[in-house]
């Protein structure tokens, strides 16, 4: 098994790399140069009054850090085009995001876009491994190492393939498969109660993947519900399966809270067998089932303040309905009822998933049992 795993993953690595290249495409080039620059000074600051109110407006001196421009300073108006809040004001020794616009027959424009987090966001980004490896040791590692490749296999396979024109859930549900074989052994160990949960992970994520596309048709979502799908379906990347990629998604999503409940309860019936010996096959599945009904229990309300907590601006829109419109033609909106079905199938999924997992350890362990007596 070990010897089958280090090949699997010695192919991974050979067919990202192919498959990045293979799946690139010709890009437009962007209209526009980006620069990073830090802030030298702010050298005015008030208010101008608009049409619209009164606007924050500031005057920076700015020195380029990047590019064609690295090292020149230019003094640019921020603010008289556009309401700034308290967070947007921009202070001396800021780094800041710096947009030039080439217009034809005029000279180019520099404007400021956004302020550069990248620097204050790697800190935060250290810590974090450090605590995950400390608390968690060599099975911190592995975690780490399956959350780069998972990251890894969405950025040069799953999106260059579903850009390519491939089926999104096709490619979708290849990408998932690599991601749970690779991430949950590496961050689980070899091992046979690891292997039951890998198991039980595709099998649910193949139910997950027929009741998708079971509750997508029945409710008539095209994938389109989201400005995000609704913007990329002009131009270049208008050839997607846009309810393909809604499955996809959906697949994806439900993958890492499924990793969490078959190890967890995996390793539960493992330990409670080791523990006592003695326990028969249907006390090893009531005891897991009772486990699983806690996992149940958590993640489904976690599954759905995931997200409420990723969707809350369209809570507030819900409650404040500018518009006074019914409430079924709010609920109705293509994207809500798309997390609706997010949230169905992937917590239906979980639901199956925690007996599946119980089922397959108890029966392996009780097997194992009978081998050993007859021997």
């Amino acid at each position: 098994m070990r010897k089958i795993l280090g090949a699997f993953f010695g192919f991974l690595i050979i067919f990202l790399a192919f498959t990045s290249q293979a799946s690139a495409q010709n890009v437009t080039p962007a209209p526009n140069t980006f620069y990073r620059a830090n802030v030298e000074a702010v050298t005015n600051q008030g208010e101008i009054i608009t049409d619209t109110g009164t606007n924050k407006f500031e005057d920076l001196k700015v020195k380029f850090l990047d590019g064609d421009m690295k090292n020149k300073e230019m003094v640019i108006e921020y603010g008289k085009d556009q309401t700034l809040s308290n967070d947007q004001i921009i202070n001396q020794g800021d780094t800041v995001v710096i947009i030039k616009t080439v217009n034809p027959g005029s000279s180019p424009t520099f404007q400021i876009s956004d302020r550069y987090r990248l620097n204050s966001i790697w800190p935060v980004i250290i810590f974090f491994f450090l605590v995950v490896v400390l608390l968690s040791q060599w099975k911190g590692v592995g975690s780490i190492a399956g959350m780069v490749i998972s990251l890894g296999v969405i950025l040069k396979f799953i999106v260059p393939e579903i850009l390519a024109g491939r089926d999104p859930l096709t490619i979708s549900i290849i990408g998932a498969l690599i991601i749970m074989i690779t991430t949950i052994y590496l961050a689980h160990g070899f091992s046979t109660k690891t292997t039951i949960a890998v198991i039980s992970t595709f099998i649910t994520l193949v139910g997950i993947g027929i009741l998708s596309s079971l509750f997508v048709k029945l409710a008539f979502l095209n994938g389109l519900g989201s400005e995000d799908a609704a913007s990329l379906s002009f131009g270049a990347t208008g050839n997607i399966d846009f309810r393909g990629l809604l499955l996809g998604g959906i697949l994806i999503g439900a993958l890492g809270v499924l990793d969490d409940v078959t190890t967890g309860l995996s390793a539960s019936v493992f330990e409670l067998a080791k523990v006592n010996s003695k326990l028969s096959f249907g006390q090893l599945v009531a005891s897991g089932l009772s486990i699983g009904r806690e996992h149940i229990s958590s993640l489904v309300n976690k599954k759905l303040l995931d997200y409420a907590g990723s969707g809350l601006p369209i809570f507030l829109m819900i409650v404040l309905n500018v518009n006074h419109s019914p409430s079924w033609l709010i609920l109705n909106d293509g994207l809500i009822m798309e997390e609706v079905v997010r949230t169905l199938a992937g917590s239906i999924g979980l639901i199956v998933a925690v007996p599946l997992t119980t089922f397959i350890a108890a029966f392996y362990i009780s097997a194992s049992k009978k081998k050993l007596a007859k021997s």
